[in-house]
């Protein structure tokens, strides 16, 4: 009889165990959505890092955009020229495989939508639906004029002297003044907010002159902390600071720079507690805003830390990290969740000093744009990857490459340079990055024309070919765009002093020298190193 209980008992016991089981298993459902291509279609969104690889015409590995970012900002949107769109409102995976768009979200079913029938069509309803734009852009003086950062000619070693040196060189070399982005390491620690007393000794003073000489100053910022210090100590007790999974105690994060804590943005008291410590900054220093690095998704994984809202994700706390952005207008992020529409400036990802580098920065713009980063910076002129330049002797620059960046960069909606051209280029060269700098200032006030348009409608400021020309066979074009509806831009991004332009048809069209071209036909152009070819749509 007992024999009979105990086997009753470890029947029950089992019955429940795969009740548990069967109970999680269902809790942790996925929901699948395939997509088949139809014929001539394309397809872009998910992650602006991967802007190189669309449209998807190859395979795609499944990428996470609750956990994965590639350096840069993720979006829950797909976009095609069929006038089809993807969107849903939580983070899911998705994988490219023989012409098919498979989504797996843990959320919701997630449906194709339908408007119109071309990307034009498509990229507005989801922008109008769920990017709504506010009405107001970043600050003029980013569109209008170059930003300069001191990361790539100081790295770890920002100091008082050397920036005041860069500075000067801007203005004696002839370069339109701008925003000057100081980089990491000025401060003493991380969640500390003084600069260095060793480095800087009178931070107001070169502030002072930096805004004296016309420019406008930024500093870089993180949210992380360094354990072991009062800041650390002080957030530690109040419970502003991420915690360890089921646990009280500060979860200690792993980042480029180390390990340390992290705000909790998700409280709305850790929030303004450093909203107030970087208005104090402002007040002390005279400093116009911030460079918010980090913040990406990766950091965030709600499998290990807990948060103060509960039910946070980790694209929450990116989106709390950009919410900043809209307290401080001088902001650059380089991390994003969702952010189309806002008034927060975006950068693409660090990019290597490369001529691959160089070939990315057009494809990423254009999905940049279509995902809704109206507002975007191409990296920084020759790239902003650091290690890529270490041991790179001055007489031994490509200057080509930096030259051809800088063009790239021209009739972008921003300009940043951080390599100093004046360090490292030939007279000549260094006059046609200095005519690039000149060109972009020259059109600053259409590109500003273009800003408040997206801030009304949503429309990207450098657009895909596709976008603009529908089906006139531009779908898979990377590297000529359209800045607004009135130039087409071609610049050269290779070692080669030609290339090829495909203009599209309905228009005349004249080039940066006064020759008219009919379109609908592709033509071979001479573009020495001197020349930046773009066209004015003509009717």
């Amino acid at each position: 009889m007992r024999k009979n209980k105990l086997i009753c008992k470890r029947y029950f016991l089992l019955f429940i165990n795969l009740l548990l089981i069967s109970t999680t298993l269902l809790a942790q459902e996925s929901y699948k959505t395939a997509v088949d291509f139809d014929n001539g279609e394309y397809w872009w969104g998910g992650a602006v890092a991967l802007g190189s690889r669309m449209p998807y015409i190859q395979p795609q590995k499944e990428f996470n955009l609750a956990i994965q970012h590639n350096n840069n900002q993720v979006v829950p949107l797909f976009v095609s020229n069929k006038g089809r769109y993807i969107w849903s409102d939580k983070p899911f995976r998705f994988t490219v495989n023989n012409k098919s768009l498979l989504i797996d979200s843990d959320y919701e079913k997630v449906e194709v939508q339908q408007s119109g029938s071309n990307l034009k069509s498509a990229y507005l309803e989801a922008s109008q639906r769920h990017l709504t734009p506010t009405g107001d852009i970043p600050k003029d003086i980013f569109f209008s004029a170059p930003q300069y950062n001191t990361w790539i000619e100081l790295i770890y070693n920002q100091n008082q002297h050397d920036i005041e040196k860069y500075a000067q060189s801007i203005v004696d070399n002839n370069f339109p003044p701008g925003i000057i982005m100081i980089d990491d390491n000025w401060q003493r620690y991380y969640g500390n907010f003084d600069f260095r007393a060793e480095k800087f000794p009178d931070p107001k003073q070169m502030i002072d002159k930096l805004h004296q000489q016309g420019f406008k100053v930024m500093v870089w910022v993180c949210p992380f902390v360094s354990p072991d210090s009062p800041e650390y100590r002080e957030l530690a007790k109040k419970g502003y600071l991420l915690k360890n999974k089921n646990s009280n105690t500060p979860a200690t994060i792993q980042w480029w720079n180390g390990q340390s804590a992290c705000y909790d943005l998700t409280n709305p008291a850790a929030f303004n507690h450093l909203v107030n410590q970087l208005k104090k900054m402002q007040l002390e220093y005279g400093i116009d805003g911030f460079k918010f690095d980090a913040g990406d998704n990766s950091f965030y994984d709600e499998r290990i830390i807990d948060s103060y809202k509960k039910d946070a994700i980790s694209v929450d706390h990116t989106t709390a990290w950009q919410k900043l952005g809209e307290i401080f207008p001088y902001n650059e992020y380089r991390a994003g969740w969702k952010g189309g529409g806002l008034p927060l400036v975006e950068r693409l990802g660090d990019k290597n000093y490369s001529w691959k580098a160089v070939q990315d920065l057009i494809p990423e713009m254009l999905t940049a744009g279509l995902l809704g980063y109206a507002y975007t910076c191409p990296d920084m002129i020759g790239g902003g990857q650091w290690n890529t330049f270490l041991d790179i002797k001055e007489d031994e620059f490509n200057q080509p490459l930096i030259v051809r960046s800088a063009q790239v960069h021209a009739l972008m909606p921003m300009m940043q340079f951080s390599v100093a051209p004046w360090r490292i280029l030939s007279k000549e060269n260094l006059e046609y990055v200095r005519q690039a700098a000149l060109l972009h200032e020259k059109m600053g006030p259409y590109i500003l024309e273009l800003a408040h348009q997206a801030s009304q409608t949503g429309e990207p400021i450098v657009r895909h070919m596709e976008y603009s020309f529908p089906h006139q066979d531009f779908a898979t074009c990377i590297d000529q765009f359209m800045l607004g509806d009135k130039y087409l831009v071609a610049p050269v991004v290779n070692d080669k002093l030609e290339r090829e332009v495909y203009l599209p048809k309905g228009f005349k069209w004249k080039d940066d020298q006064g020759k008219i071209y009919k379109g609908g036909q592709r033509y071979l152009i001479d573009v020495p190193l001197s020349r930046l070819p773009y066209f004015e749509k003509i009717k």
